[in-house]
């Protein structure tokens, strides 16, 4: 199932307003209603041409969508349906995760973490102490909450948001990408090609080699500290075995960019520009079919029954049909 919300192009709205300026135009006195029922259906429906999704996350029970102008996506079968519950903010929702007890955080571009209950239904922000951008957001294993931005900022709290520890790992560079691989282990990557380690739960932070050509990453996943993946522009993908030692780019096919990655431990998948979804097959990513739009993908979860969730721009909500996952084997 492919939704995908078209412009109101041919709907009974737009042929009466045409109608109406023909009329003005070329026929005096002649008029015509102003049918607004498909502006008006629009509005009411919960995916909406608008939406520019950022982010997907799901405890088990509530799967939810974020975006521009705080929208709020909820679904409590699996993606089936949803229902629409914007935040009071007119800011984008750039990031997502779930907590160990089931509770959602979402960062908007303001600078203010939220903090959802396990149904979503109630939601607290918190100011952040920086005044540097945030770009990533992550619940650690122990509950903390973390976010990461520019001037390679880092910022966590321990008692959900009544305090906050900042540092720095002192480069003029935006990290763009924080995963929690484990209890211990997590990995930053950033602009200028930075990826950083930390083997005691943040509290201190290692490089870890370097991406090639200062690359700037839009996306990672890393199975471990040892093995990971990094996307971003011109369909670029890398890979690397050695905790970023060397890097190795593997052919994806595409030229479109790469904004994220979905894994269910076994299988990887890519989303990007284009509706582009790639699965990893070996050392090689192969594309799935999707629709052939001008839209990105940004946002994927993998739900029950073989389906991947993708969602991006204006509105776009992929439901996709997997076939037999394979494993995502190392080259």
């Amino acid at each position: 199932m492919f939704n995908i919300p078209t412009p109101l192009r041919g709907a009974p709205g737009r042929r009466h307003l045409l109608a109406g300026l023909a009329c003005s135009m070329f026929l005096t006195g002649c008029e015509a209603p102003l049918n607004l029922d498909a502006v008006d259906r629009q509005h009411s429906e919960a995916l909406q041409r608008t939406d520019f999704y950022q982010a997907m996350a799901s405890n088990g029970e509530t799967t939810l969508i974020v975006g521009n102008d705080g929208v709020v996506l909820r679904s409590s079968d699996q993606g089936t349906s949803w229902q629409r519950q914007p935040l009071p903010t007119s800011m984008s929702l750039v990031d997502l995760d779930v907590c160990p007890d089931r509770s959602f955080i979402a960062l908007s571009f303001d600078n203010q973490l939220w903090h959802g209950s396990p149904d979503a239904s109630q939601w607290r922000s918190h100011s952040l102490p920086s005044s540097e951008q945030m770009m990533a957001t992550a619940c650690a294993p122990d509950g903390s909450w973390w976010t990461v931005g520019s001037f390679s900022t880092l910022q966590h709290s321990a008692d959900q948001g009544a305090s906050w520890n900042e540092s720095s790992l002192d480069e003029d560079a935006i990290l763009t990408t924080l995963q929690f691989i484990d209890a211990e282990h997590a990995v930053v990557t950033g602009e200028y090609g930075l990826v950083y380690q930390s083997r005691d739960a943040g509290i201190s932070w290692e490089p870890a080699g370097s991406l090639p050509d200062e690359f700037y990453p839009h996306a990672s996943f890393f199975r471990d500290l040892n093995e990971g993946w990094v996307g971003g522009l011109n369909g670029f993908i890398w890979h690397t075995r050695d905790a970023g030692e060397t890097w190795r780019k593997q052919p994806s096919g595409t030229e479109a960019p790469i904004f994220g990655f979905v894994s269910d431990g076994n299988a990887l998948y890519a989303l990007g520009e284009n509706t582009t979804v790639l699965s990893l097959h070996g050392s090689r990513w192969q594309p799935l079919a999707t629709p052939n739009q001008p839209l990105y993908l940004r946002a994927g979860l993998l739900v029950p029954e073989q389906h991947l969730l993708a969602a991006g721009g204006r509105g776009t909500l992929l439901n996709i049909q997997l076939p037999k996952a394979l494993a995502a084997s190392a080259d």
